[in-house]
This record gives C-alpha cells, sequence and structure tokens, in this order.
C-alpha cells in the first residue's frame, strides 16, 4: 500500500510540474490548402507531399503551443530558435502521434492533429546556444549570486475591531408660574371692671390661602457617533533549511550560462546573509540599510548580479484527487543589477504558486520547494536571456 501511495506521488508530481522534466508533451494542428497541388480531375485526396507538410506544421504549432504555455519570456525565446527546429525537428521532437485528420475534396482543404514529445532539455540548449550569455567567451560571462529564503508562518498575531461610542443630549426646559394668595383677619377685645381688678379680652382669627400654577414645557435633543478601528493581522515568519535548494539555483542559473557564486562564499563584515533572513521573518521587503549592504557586498566582489526572493510555504491540506499530503509555495524573485550607481532591478517574478504533494507533510513540503525553486530560477534565466544579459 505504501509503495502505490509513493507511485501515485510520483504520477503527480510529474503532472503538476512539467516545468521541471526533460521530455514534454504538447499538442498542434495545422490547416493547408492544396488546390495548387493537384490536377482538375485529381481531386480524390491530399497529395502525400501535402499531408507530410502539414504534419511538420502541426508539430512545429506543438512546440509554440509548449513555450507559450511555459510564459512570455520562453515565448520569446521560441522565436529565436524556430528556424533551428525547421532544419531538424527530430533532434526536438522525440516522436509525433497523429490524432486526427481531415481531408475535405470539395475545399481541397487538409487539416491534422498531432501529439508530439519534445526533448526539452535540447530545446532549452538552443536557446542558451543563441543568447548573448551563450555566445560569450567564458570569461566575458558575468557571475552571479543569490538569496533565497524558505519560510513557513511562525505566528499571526490578530487584534479584535476597537468600538468608540458617542452620545450627546440636550435639554431645553420654559415655564411660568402664578401665585395666587388671600387674607383674613378678625379681631374681638373686652373689658370688665371689679372692685379691686380690671381685665380684659381680645381674640384674633386670621386666615390664609396660597394657590400656585405652573405650566412647564420641555425639548430633548440627542446625537449618538463613534468609530471602528480595524488593525491589520501582524505576521512573523520561520526560515527554513534551505541548503537543498540552493543545488537547484546554482544548477538552473548555471546551465544559463552564469558564472554562479553562492552568497555564503562572499559574506562579509557588511554583507550578511542573517540580515536578509532577519528582514524577511517580519516582512516581505528588505530594509533600505540591508539594500545598501547587499549592493555593497556584491560591487566589492565585483558580482554584477544577485537573484533575492522568497519561497513562501502555505499550510498542508489533504489533496482531494489522491488523499495524499498537498503543499502549496509562493514564489517572489528579482534579479538585481548592482552594476550602476543606484542598483536596479531587472527582472522580476510572482507571486506565483507551486504545488507539491506526498505521502508525508515532509515530502510534501520538500517536493513543493523543489519545483517553486526550478521553476523560479527558470522563468528568471528565461527573462534574463530575453533581455540579453551577460
Amino acid at each position: 500500500m505504501q509503495i502505490i501511495r509513493y507511485l501515485i506521488a510520483l504520477m503527480i508530481a510529474v503532472l503538476v510540474l512539467p516545468a521541471s522534466a526533460q521530455v514534454q508533451q504538447a499538442r498542434g494542428q495545422y490547416s493547408i490548402n492544396y488546390k495548387e497541388a493537384v490536377g482538375v480531375f485529381d481531386r480524390k485526396e491530399a497529395p502525400a507531399a501535402i499531408k507530410q507538410k502539414a504534419r511538420q506544421e502541426a508539430a512545429l504549432k506543438a512546440v509554440e503551443t509548449y513555450f507559450a504555455e511555459a510564459g512570455q519570456s520562453e515565448s520569446a525565446n521560441f522565436d529565436v530558435i524556430r528556424a533551428k527546429i525547421l532544419e531538424n525537428q527530430d533532434r526536438y521532437i522525440l516522436d509525433t502521434t497523429v490524432l486526427s485528420e481531415t481531408d475535405d475534396p470539395k475545399d481541397l482543404q487538409y487539416t491534422v492533429a498531432v501529439r508530439i514529445s519534445l526533448n526539452v532539455a535540447n530545446l532549452r540548449n538552443a536557446v542558451q546556444a543563441t543568447s548573448a550569455i551563450g555566445k560569450s567567451a567564458q570569461n566575458e560571462k558575468s557571475a552571479m549570486s543569490f538569496v533565497f529564503v524558505s519560510r513557513q508562518v511562525d505566528s499571526a498575531k490578530s487584534y479584535d475591531d476597537r468600538v468608540y461610542k458617542r452620545q450627546d443630549k440636550s435639554a431645553q426646559v420654559a415655564g411660568s408660574s402664578v401665585n395666587k394668595g388671600s387674607y383674613k383677619e378678625s379681631t374681638s377685645e373686652g373689658e370688665s371692671v371689679g372692685k379691686s381688678r380690671i381685665s380684659t379680652n381680645g381674640a384674633v382669627s386670621r386666615e390664609t390661602g396660597q394657590s400656585v400654577d405652573v405650566s412647564v414645557k420641555s425639548t430633548f435633543t440627542s446625537e449618538t457617533g463613534g468609530s471602528t478601528t480595524r488593525k491589520a493581522t501582524e505576521t512573523t515568519w520561520r526560515v527554513l533549511p534551505s541548503a537543498n535548494l540552493n543545488q537547484v539555483f546554482v544548477s538552473k542559473f548555471s546551465q544559463a550560462g552564469y558564472d554562479v557564486i553562492e552568497a555564503a562564499m562572499v559574506e562579509s563584515p557588511v554583507f550578511k546573509i542573517a540580515n536578509i533572513e532577519a528582514d524577511y521573518k517580519s516582512g516581505n521587503d528588505l530594509q533600505p540599510q540591508t539594500l545598501r549592504a547587499i549592493a555593497t557586498g556584491m560591487k566589492e566582489n565585483q558580482i554584477p548580479y544577485i537573484a533575492l526572493g522568497t519561497l513562501d510555504v502555505g499550510l498542508p491540506e489533504k489533496d482531494p484527487q489522491t488523499g495524499l499530503m498537498r503543499v502549496a509555495v509562493t514564489v517572489n524573485a528579482k534579479v538585481w543589477d548592482v552594476t550602476k550607481p543606484i542598483p536596479r532591478t531587472r527582472v522580476a517574478v510572482g507571486p506565483v504558486a507551486y504545488a507539491g504533494v506526498g505521502p508525508t507533510e515532509d515530502e510534501a513540503r520538500g517536493n513543493a520547494l523543489k519545483s517553486a525553486a526550478s521553476n523560479a530560477a527558470q522563468e528568471l534565466s528565461s527573462r534574463m536571456t530575453t533581455m540579453g544579459l551577460r
């Protein structure tokens, strides 16, 4: 069972990662009118020479389709080697299978569709031989270095929304009052005279009353407002070991014709790979001081080009087709030219994603990283070839 799973993983890897294989299949179709090739009374079918020519042109269309699917830079390279393919198709096309053919004797039109097997290695060798770097002598080829950081999300800190609310209220009161009052008083007095005594008496009676009428009118107004503040998630990355990937980059850039020097060989007190990794741990951009250090280090060692980039590893998931583990890797890469007083980016690739599958998460991640590194290096070198960098 384990062997079967490994075989399935290998088959899926071949299907998902076509750019890394040395033999690829492509399809093409071509139509040709053979009105001038036959006589007036001999129009039963297309002549053998016409069919042969149509099949060759269909095969060439298949090669063009392969380059078009490989990317813009690869498509430009096809125009350079088109004549070479026509001169010697057997060197670049391993076999040709006719999928369908239609011969219309009424319109004298012959159409054929073919599937071919391409010798990708010879195609790339042909592109390299016609490039500026390929035509240069060994001592004229440019030196090139690279630093690619493989990383995976280590932590992601998200923030709750911060909500601020405000409510303003106001009140207005208008009123009037009327006081009404009454007062009543009565008094009586009396006096009596006795033999040796005089007495008096008196009485006072008072009556008061008061009433108040109050009228109040009130008006209330209310206004509410506030704001919601959202803060972006802070992501930190964990750098993965990428020693095995260095061989992939060295191989691809060397095949393109460049004199490749690993960055570890040119480290100095100014230029340090650890500083580049530290910047990529906290974000996607290198700090200005790090960029200046890269430029200084390359100029001191007379290395005109350096490739920089990240390979971001996604979370593993089950592949719905095979049941194996699947991991995606997103690539961002560029080639920096430090020959000018102010360095500049000459070639950029990404973001573009590649996937790998395997029985375990580690194997799936390893396959995905190798695929991403191979394709990124191939695309960068192809674009450099197209631009005539040497």
